[in-house]
């Protein structure tokens, strides 16, 4: 293990600069308190010995391990501000400082055992062995040091022993070779120790901030990759709003025609193509925090109806059986997120299943339900297990089928699984099936309490449209800075007999507010996108034109529509409470917003507090 020496130092000089810093600090820590300590004891020593052989040699001897004191106390010496590749010059330093005291201490056995004073000899004895023995306890984290300073004067006490060649002396002389021995042994011992834990801290802070330049790196990648998918996706969006909205009113107008078959299998394409988009946006929304889940009892049997509804028509296209069985179980959960969740499970489930089938139940299990979703697909692999829940993996499936979707799905449901706090279990066997648990929290029956209904197929969706027809504005105003999109929307709120203007800024917007309050024929709608040319925040344009052209003007009902899936921008939308719509906005969801916005609102009579 490294020493002080360069050659001694270990492969990665760097590592053992730093390894023999903190070597050098800890021995200068205490080097203050013992040079004071070391003088004051050579003092005391000395005139005690003098005392009582009054050898005038010992006098000098006194004086010069004062000089050397002095000498070690008033050099400089290291400090915590000295750079690590400065470490060997002050690790030698102070090997040769220590070694210089101990040089002259070895002299002082001579001047005492020749006199045959046994409690002199003794008490030498006696401080030699402690002055070791206090070496080998701050100096062993140098070993030149510690051989420096124990050496030279153990040897000079030894010598002057056997020199005398009597039984007592050679005794005397032999104890103090082992114990020399022992002493350089334990230093040495704890030398390698103290440098071997040095190392593997420095080791283990070298790895850990290589860690966390990987953790660093894949975070900006992550954010790298939501800002591409999200630049991407409001890039993707523009045009199919567009085309969503061409097709919409395509469609209306071909509507018992021959022609307008084609029309429907263009609307299937882009609402396919819309559905991904979206899949993609609910991942950015639930990372962006703009989600926030109303738990409340859920009737399962009432969730399972619609999702039953959904997933039968495909179930029966592939021969699949699908077995949705009721079982009269409440829980406590967001509905709609609950609903996501086992949706994704049952689609996941019904795409890598070929033969056999689906079945969803719910069985309760003290405090908790257990609703599983049981497959007999292709299965997943052990090897395959920890990776199904990361976006846009897909087990068996390198030609990336688009049938199979984009391998969100399940990303989807670990998102949703930690926000609401129901654990997903899964356990799988390759060729046999999977099994996907969500466990929820129980909840109390409540009267006449059930699940919202989804639509379930074209003609619900379509008796839906009919319903709001005549709750439509009559005059909207469109702020969309893309040419295509106000030609598009126009066309479409125009084959629903509603005055539609469009312009490209909120100038324009300004002046068409003004003119139409001129008029006397105000606006009933403002639809705004919220990325506007030039940078302009859509968002903050269409709350000022909101307000109204002037005094006296009533405020606007704004709906938004953007095609931003940005975290920040979400969560900035969420707080604004401005209704929102994403592109590629489906017709049918376009006109049921406006239908909300521009149905008359009630009267709320006046409190004692509004009073």
């Amino acid at each position: 293990m490294p020493a002080v020496a360069s050659s001694d130092l270990p492969a990665d000089h760097t590592l053992g600069q730093r390894v023999l810093r903190e070597h050098v600090a800890s021995v200068y820590d205490t080097y203050i308190v013992s040079t004071l300590t070391h003088m004051a004891f050579v003092v005391v020593f000395g005139c005690i010995i003098y005392s009582q052989l009054r050898n005038l040699s010992l006098l000098f001897w006194i004086g010069g391990l004062v000089i050397a004191d002095i000498y070690v106390f008033f050099t400089p010496r290291w400090t915590p501000l000295r750079p690590a590749r400065e470490s060997a010059y002050w690790a030698r330093k102070i090997s040769r400082m220590v070694t210089l005291v101990s040089m002259i201490t070895a002299v002082v056995p001579w001047l005492i055992v020749p006199y045959d004073n046994l409690p002199m000899t003794s008490l030498l004895m006696a401080v030699i062995v402690g002055s070791c023995a206090r070496a080998a306890q701050s100096l062993w984290p140098l070993k030149s040091a510690l051989f420096g300073y124990t050496l030279p004067m153990s040897l000079g006490l030894i010598t002057a022993l056997a020199w005398q060649r009597d039984g007592l002396h050679l005794f005397l002389a032999a104890a103090g070779a082992a114990y020399l021995l022992l002493t350089l042994r334990a230093g040495i011992g704890q030398h390698k120790l103290l440098t071997e834990s040095l190392m593997l801290r420095f080791e283990n802070e070298a790895l850990a901030a290589r860690l966390g330049e990987q953790i660093a790196a894949t975070e900006r990648a992550s954010e790298e990759k939501t800002r591409f998918l999200g630049t991407a996706s409001h890039d993707l969006r523009q045009p199919l709003h567009a085309i969503a909205l061409f097709g919409a009113a395509l469609e209306n107008e071909l509507r018992d025609r021959p022609e307008g078959r084609n029309a429907e299998r263009l609307m299937r394409a882009v609402n396919a193509l819309g559905a991904s988009l979206d899949t993609m946006l609910d991942v950015s929304r639930l990372d962006a925090g703009v989600i926030t889940p109303t738990a409340q009892p859920v009737q399962l049997d009432a969730l399972f109806l619609p999702l039953n509804h959904t997933f039968s028509a495909r179930a029966e296209q592939k021969q699949l059986q699908l077995r949705v069985r009721a079982s009269g179980l409440w829980v406590h959960s967001d509905p709609q997120l609950l609903h996501r969740m086992l949706s994704n499970l049952m689609d996941n489930a019904l795409k890598y299943t070929a033969r056999g089938g689906v079945t969803v139940m719910a069985r309760e299990r003290g405090d908790a339900v257990w609703v599983e979703v049981r497959d007999t697909g292709i299965g997943i692999a052990p090897e395959q297990s920890g990776r199904i829940f990361e976006e846009f993996y897909q087990v068996n499936n390198p030609g990336r089928d688009r049938s199979r979707g984009l391998g969100i799905g399940l990303s989807i449901v670990q998102r949703l699984s930690r926000l609401l706090g129901h654990p997903v279990q899964m356990h799988s066997r390759p060729g046999r099936g999977t099994h996907f648990r969500v466990v929820l929290p129980t909840a109390r029956a409540q009267a006449g309490g059930l699940f919202p209904s989804f639509p379930t197929d074209a003609g619900e969706a379509q008796a839906q449209r009919r319903t709001f027809a005549p709750l439509l504005p009559g005059r909207v105003l469109l702020l969309d800075d893309e040419l295509e999109i106000r030609e598009a929307m126009t066309g479409l709120l125009r084959s629903h007999s509603i005055d539609a203007h469009a312009v490209a800024d909120e100038a324009g917007a300004a002046a068409a507010l003004q003119k139409a309050h001129g008029e006397g024929r105000p606006f009933d709608l403002l639809l705004c996108d919220y990325r506007l040319a030039d940078g302009v925040d859509g968002l903050d344009a269409g709350l000022r034109l909101s307000q109204g052209p002037g005094e006296g003007s009533a405020e606007i009902p704004l709906l938004l529509i953007t095609g931003e899936t940005s975290p920040a921008r979400l969560q900035r939308v969420r707080e604004s409470r401005v209704p929102v719509l994403f592109k590629p906005v489906a017709a049918a969801a376009l006109l049921q917003a406006m239908a909300d916005l521009a149905a008359p609102k009630p009267v709320a009579r006046p409190s004692a507090v509004d009073a």
